[in-house]
């Protein structure tokens, strides 16, 4: 046990790899450093004579036990002149000298680790091209993890273009924070970025701190009304599409006709779309009446509300919010005499009307 700091006062000690983490185990305990001041504070100071200075209240035995231990870390030797003497060595040395080892065999895996990825990374052209050759180019990964793991895999090997649609309102902070990752890597590549969202992303601060940040690197966002379902496409050859409603699996893409029509889909609604502003830049307004000239459309095609919500991405209560107060501007007294008051008032713009598929997957 040690007693008052006295002799550890005013040293300034740095300690090699000091854990006292929970990563892992300490190398030196409260007693050890308290030793190595006492012996920095005092210089001259032998075995016999530790036991005699203010401030350390420990055994016999304990004291051989430190000073054992010191040395054996290579803390402490012996005087040159006088091997009784105690001599305390830079902490940084020893530090250097216990991680070395460590260090090496850190290299030593990341160098196994980038032969791995070099060796097999040979071979997945090879299988690219057989799954080609033999029709298969289309997979369903249905699993969460393994559909993130092919994204990373797909955003690493991305080296022109990615397209992306991501309906349903706001990502969570999870999915924004994975992608935020992704997307600044792709860009600082060079990487050209086109991303769709909701006109309701407007509304969400964080959507708006996210493409405020991304666009400064110079990746490009728009929003519509009612976009079609979520999609991401790497260098107009890999496109990810959802794997079924209420899956969090997605389905590959390679196959080239289905890639270019996917594209053409993207292009159409993207010269549409309106860039993306917060509420200071642009009018809000305006975006607001055309979310509801589209819950109107909606509605009149017999939606329900929770659909309706799910493609624009808004919450059931708010989309109810909505269809009541347009029921109430239109003086309708059922969701059906809505549709037809509004078709009679012309408001029901067919032309503006998009592909969509009303699937909206967190998984991409």
């Amino acid at each position: 046990m040690v007693g008052n700091a006295s002799c550890a006062r005013g040293v300034s000690v740095s300690l090699p790899l000091q854990a006292a983490t929970s990563t892992g185990p300490s190398y030196l305990s409260e007693s050890e450093v308290a030793v190595y001041s006492c012996i920095l504070q005092y210089q001259q100071v032998t075995r016999e004579r530790l036991g005699t200075l203010p401030g350390l209240e420990l055994s016999e035995d304990d004291l051989d036990s430190i000073v054992d231990r010191l040395k054996e870390l290579g803390l402490l030797r012996s005087h040159s002149k006088d091997a009784a003497l105690l001599v305390p060595v830079n902490p940084d040395l020893v530090a250097a000298a216990l991680a070395a080892p460590i260090q090496k065999s850190l290299q030593e895996q990341q160098n196994r680790l980038n032969q791995i990825s070099l060796e097999f990374g040979r071979l997945r052209h090879h299988f690219l091209e057989g799954r080609r050759r033999h029709g298969d180019s289309i997979e369903v990964i249905p699993y969460l993890d393994e559909v993130r793991a092919e994204l990373n895999r797909a955003s690493n090997e991305c080296r022109e273009e990615v397209l992306s649609n991501q309906p349903g309102g706001c990502r969570s902070p999870e999915v924004l924070q994975e992608a935020f990752s992704r997307d600044t890597a792709l860009l600082a590549r060079g990487v050209r970025m086109q991303t769709l969202y909701n006109h309701t992303a407007r509304f969400n601060a964080p959507s708006q701190a996210y493409v405020a940040a991304l666009s400064g690197l110079g990746a490009e966002y728009r929003t519509v009304h009612d976009p079609f379902g979520r999609l991401i496409i790497f260098d107009r050859d890999l496109a990810f599409v959802p794997d079924q409603e209420g899956s969090l699996g997605a389905v590959m893409v390679r196959e080239p006709s289905i890639v270019k029509y996917l594209c053409s889909v993207f292009e159409n609604a993207w010269a549409h779309a309106r860039p993306f502003s917060d509420a200071a830049a642009d009018g809000l307004e305006s975006v607001a009446k055309e979310l509801d000239r589209t819950v109107l459309r909606l509605l009149a095609d017999g939606y329900k509300d929770e659909t309706i919500g799910r493609r624009l991405g808004m919450s059931l209560r708010t989309t109810r919010k909505h269809v009541a107060d347009i029921m109430e501007t239109l003086g309708a007294g059922s969701r059906f005499q809505a549709g037809v008051l509004a078709a009679r008032a012309g408001l029901l713009d067919h032309d503006e009307r998009g592909p969509s598929t009303g699937t909206e997957e967190a998984a991409l």
